[in-house]
C-alpha cells in the first residue's frame, strides 16, 4: 500500500527495494524556505542495518502489509521472547534485536501487539504505560511531599529511574514503557 512520506510513523513497516524496514523515528521538517522532507530513521528486519532516509513530504512510500495481532508473553530463553496469541493459543518466538529496549518491560502473561508479516514478527508494541514495584532507592524524606525534585530508583526489572522523594522501597509505580518514566503512584 502506497502512502505519502508525511504519514509515516515510528513502528510502521515500509517495504523498499524488496526489503523490509521498522521506522524507528519519523520526523517531518518544514524549513521556512525550501520544500518540506520527511527525515525517517529505519532498521533493515532482515540483519538489522540501521539507514536514514529524506523523502519530499509528498513522495510515496510502500508500506507493508502487517497484521497487528494480541499475544501473551511467556518466556524469554537463549533463542529469543516466546509469545502465545491468545485466539489461536499458537505461539511464536520473537528474536531479540525485534523486541529491542522493550525487553526489560516484559513480564509474564503481559499482552502486547505483535506487528505480523508473512508469519514472522517484525515489531512489538508494548502497553503505553506499566506498573512496576520499587527495589531500590534512597530512604524516604520526611516532609518533602510536593517538592518538585526526584531521586533515583532501581525497578523491579532493573530499569532505573527518576521518582519523586516520597517513593520508599516496595512501593508500586506507573512507568511509561517508552522511556521509563514516572506517572503515579499505582492504584492497586
Amino acid at each position: 500500500m502506497r502512502v505519502i512520506a508525511s504519514s509515516i510513523r515510528k513502528g510502521n513497516i515500509i517495504d523498499q527495494d524488496g526489503k523490509l524496514y521498522v521506522v524507528l523515528s519519523a520526523e517531518n521538517i518544514h524549513p521556512g524556505k525550501g520544500t518540506p522532507v520527511s527525515q525517517i530513521e529505519m532498521r533493515r528486519i532482515s540483519d538489522g542495518v540501521k539507514i536514514s532516509e529524506r523523502y519530499k513530504t509528498t513522495d510515496q512510500v510502500e508500506r507493508a502489509h502487517v497484521e497487528d495481532h494480541d499475544y501473551n508473553f511467556l518466556y524469554a530463553d537463549d533463542d529469543g521472547f516466546h509469545f502465545m496469541n491468545n485466539e489461536s493459543y499458537e505461539q511464536l518466538m520473537v528474536p531479540k534485536d525485534v523486541v529491542g529496549t522493550a525487553a526489560p518491560y516484559l513480564s509474564e502473561n503481559l499482552t502486547v501487539k505483535l506487528a505480523i508479516h508473512e508469519g514472522v514478527a517484525v515489531a512489538i508494541t508494548l502497553p503505553q504505560r506499566i506498573t512496576l514495584e520499587v527495589v531500590e532507592t534512597e530512604p524516604v524524606t520526611k516532609g518533602q511531599t510536593a517538592s518538585s525534585s526526584y531521586k533515583p530508583a532501581v525497578l523491579s526489572n532493573g530499569v532505573r529511574s527518576a521518582v519523586p522523594p516520597h517513593i520508599g522501597v516496595g512501593t508500586r509505580i506507573v512507568v511509561m514503557t517508552e522511556d521509563g518514566s514516572y506517572v503515579e503512584r499505582a492504584k492497586d
